[in-house]
């Protein structure tokens, strides 16, 4: 049965390299041939008749755009549990690691020394800085577990630990400092930036443990810089100068690769009897990265009016669904 199947099908190859008039309409669309160079304007301007199917050449503008995007500046937010789970780790090194030879890392009678043993007493003997007054060598350190709404793991109590443990206690000439003399550590900066608190857009020290992308807006709506490819250019050829143009060469930026990493399709308009009355676009976008700088938009040819630095949920919020149904796969979760 299989034998006389593989000879049907090989019987119906020859019929159709001999007659490909045999082929049916829909499939005889995929051989033809246009001539000129491929994703170029030669392919696009030819004149399509009104009865021709809509992808047949001419019924399209190809397109070339950039997807510019900045990457988490910071590291997301920890969940409670990997906050409890990482402190439990700790205290199990705590208690399995060697012990702690002081005189191999401070000299005797030295400022660091006395810093050092005064530190360690105030923990009652725990070397880790951020574990809080733990025995990791006693009986009971077997019975480490954390309980519910403990605030020992939370990111809080342990910058608050290592601020501490970081402040001067002993002098230059290995004096204690009073406690009302001791000078308290500058904490980190916050998370949030004054562009998250004020809801700025457009500056790109925001939602720093998130990935923003660049979109502009035009006639319309929002959308992502991209051209009509002329001849003589390739793809990111034609999207690194849209996005030149579009929003200038004040930044530092990277196209990551050749090819593309998502695409749109806008289906043509047609009349009536079938007559392409505006053509459709299929634009291929591929990514970039900014190192440094900003987008300006002054004096750009393609009509932009304003610019924004977006997550992926501020994203679909702008875009047309169409659109973003077509960049959605190429977009990190962070």
């Amino acid at each position: 049965m299989a034998q006389n199947v593989s000879v049907n099908i090989f019987s119906l190859w020859l019929v159709t390299i001999a007659n490909p008039s045999s082929i049916c309409s829909r499939c005889a669309t995929s051989y033809t041939r246009t001539p000129g160079r491929l994703y170029s304007s030669t392919a696009s301007t030819t004149a399509a008749s009104p009865a021709s199917d809509q992808t047949a050449p001419g019924a399209y503008d190809i397109r070339s755009g950039l997807i510019l995007t900045r990457p988490p500046l910071l590291t997301r937010t920890l969940h409670p549990f990997e906050n409890a789970f990482f402190f439990y780790q700790k205290r199990l090194e705590e208690r399995l690691n060697t012990p702690f030879v002081t005189n191999v890392y401070f000299k005797p009678d030295t400022a660091r020394r006395i810093d050092w043993d005064l530190k360690v007493r105030e923990r009652q003997g725990t070397v880790a800085k951020e574990l809080g007054v733990y025995h990791g060598k006693s009986a009971g350190a077997w019975d480490d577990e954390l309980r519910v709404g403990d605030g020992l793991s939370t990111q809080e109590s342990i910058v608050r630990s290592i601020l501490k443990d970081a402040e001067a206690r002993v002098s230059d000439d290995a004096e204690i400092i009073p406690v009302a003399d001791v000078q308290p550590v500058e904490p980190p900066n916050e998370r949030l930036s004054e562009a998250d608190k004020k809801g700025d857009v457009k500056r790109l020290d925001r939602a720093m443990d998130r990935t923003l992308y660049l979109v502009v807006k035009g006639k319309d709506g929002w959308s992502f810089p991209a051209d009509v490819i002329p001849d003589g250019e390739n793809l990111h050829q034609c999207a690194q100068r849209a996005l030149d143009q579009a929003a200038g060469v004040n930044m530092n930026t990277w196209i990551v690769g050749r090819v593309p990493v998502a695409h749109t399709v806008k289906e043509p308009v047609r009349d009536a009897s079938g007559a392409i009355k505006s053509k459709g676009e299929k634009t291929f976008f591929l990514k970039g990265r900014i190192m440094a700088g900003q987008a300006d938009l002054k004096d750009n040819p393609f009509g932009y009016t304003d610019f924004k630095w977006l997550t992926r949920e501020e994203l679909e919020k702008e875009l047309s669904p169409q659109d973003f149904k077509g960049v959605r796969n190429m977009m990190s979760d962070r």
